[in-house]
């Protein structure tokens, strides 16, 4: 399975491409989509045309996005979620299955605990992906997204095939958890 991890930003935006093979995980690509110093739509135009020319080029089988955090400035947050809604529109255009995951669940899945530096982040992505070099920030964190998909994604996949199961008994899954 190809995962396209992508860590949405209106000034940059890293992609990252790996493969899984069981529990082997394997590097394709990273890197960044860096938008021109211009108005709001053309950022956004440029976000969604490249986020396009990485699904071309390496043809994912789905994709993983990190969801927004609401910070101190609500401005901010806002256009940070104009720029994640471009890349999803690339993604979800190009008939790609989108999972998200808060910047929290992927740094638990990467280094093993959700308050982790950046540093810590590039450290282990390169780490776990056998990388001869340091990704930056932008790339290692898409990288991260991916590897949390790897990891969590098989764990979604068998949860969703027992709902039916678990809604005939009363049950239902909320949040990763097991509710009556």
């Amino acid at each position: 399975m190809k995962i396209l991890g992508i860590d949405p930003g209106l000034r940059t935006t890293g992609f990252g491409v790996i493969e899984k093979h069981g529990n082997k995980l394997t590097y394709i690509a990273s890197g960044t989509i860096k938008t021109p110093d211009a108005d709001l739509p053309q950022r956004l135009k440029t976000i969604l045309v490249s986020v396009s020319e990485v699904i071309a080029t390496y043809r994912p089988d789905c994709a993983a996005i990190e969801k927004v955090f609401v910070n101190v400035n609500p401005q901010s947050t806002l256009l940070l979620g104009q720029a994640r809604g471009a890349a999803i529109c690339a993604l979800v255009s190009a008939d790609l299955l989108v999972a998200e995951y808060t910047a929290l669940q992927v740094k638990q899945a990467v280094v093993g605990q959700g308050k982790a530096q950046k540093a810590q982040v590039q450290d282990m992505v390169q780490r776990l992906l056998k990388l001869s070099g340091m990704p930056g920030t932008d790339a290692a964190d898409a990288l991260g997204v991916a590897i949390c998909h790897a990891h969590s994604g098989e764990t979604l996949s068998m949860l969703g095939a027992l709902a039916p199961e678990l809604a005939k008994k009363g049950l239902r899954v909320r949040g990763g958890r097991l509710v009556g």
